[in-house]
């Protein structure tokens, strides 16, 4: 699992950051919205925090060892904000975006390399495990890293992939137990999973023939599954006819690709 830090406002103001591994996504397949789900202690500093100002940021933090113990004595229950927040290392700096409800978000990490700014989903039923606080967190702003934003999306190098640190969410009367970060590798999609050009190209003359594809184009999704295809296309249609052209080249398909990353960001 990964390691995030949950970053709250305490009622006093001053920032409580608190490290989970039960934080994953729980709505993902939807292009204009994005949740997570975090599992955590009723009792805990978060929870109390997130059911008063509706608000959270999760911050991912990078694979170092340092960070790894930080975060074991952040973790430790029963402690105040007040009492445990003087021994953070880390550093906190303020939100770059103005709150939806009125308020700021609260602090970010410096030094975390993925944040997600995120406002609890009050809608969504929250006592799924018994004993514990269940909060869907609908994700309203993203910032990453540039180096590991070129990486994810245009493919770069995995050496500028980030050290996400892994724990494996057990511990016994010690300890703590976290796994090192690996280098990533790329997995190629299995020929036939996928589409070929001349697929593309027919499938967008059947959702509208008065748009030119070109192969170049076309290559530019051919690693797109076909359950999306359609979808991708008529995005991509949508977007030519706001910027009134009826040839799809592959500059505009990169442009299509760089607002869509853009608006993911924002």
């Amino acid at each position: 699992m990964p390691v995030v830090l949950v970053s709250t406002d305490f009622e006093s103001g001053q920032t409580n950051l608190g490290p989970y591994s039960l934080c994953f996504p729980y709505i993902i397949a939807n292009e204009s919205e994005w949740a997570m789900m975090l599992v955590t202690r009723r009792d805990s500093n978060t929870s109390t925090n997130i059911k008063r100002t509706k608000k959270c940021t999760l911050n991912f933090i990078p694979d170092e060892k340092k960070y790894m113990e930080n975060c074991v004595m952040l973790g430790f229950p029963g402690e105040t904000t007040e009492e445990k927040m003087p021994n953070s290392i880390f550093t906190l700096i303020p939100s770059p975006r103005e709150g939806t409800l009125g308020n700021p978000y609260p602090e970010i990490v410096k030094e975390a390399f993925q944040v997600f700014e995120c406002h609890w989903d009050v809608s969504f039923d929250h006592e799924l495990i018994d004993g514990c606080d269940n909060f869907v967190l609908r994700v309203d702003n993203i910032l990453l890293d540039e180096r590991y934003h070129s990486a994810i999306c245009r493919g770069m190098e995995a050496k500028h992939f980030p050290p996400v640190p892994i724990d494996y969410g057990f511990r016994d009367n010690y300890q703590f137990w976290f796994a090192e970060t690996k280098k990533p590798y790329a997995v190629p999609i299995p020929s036939g999973k996928g589409v070929d050009v001349g697929q593309v190209i027919f499938a967008a003359k059947r959702i509208d023939p008065s748009y030119e594809w070109t192969e170049e184009a076309a290559v530019k999704i051919t690693a797109v599954p076909r359950v999306f295809l359609k979808r991708v296309i008529s995005g991509v249609h949508d977007a030519a006819a706001k910027e009134g052209i009826t040839t799809i080249s592959p500059e505009f398909m990169d442009k299509v690709r760089d607002k869509r990353n853009e608006a993911n960001e924002n």
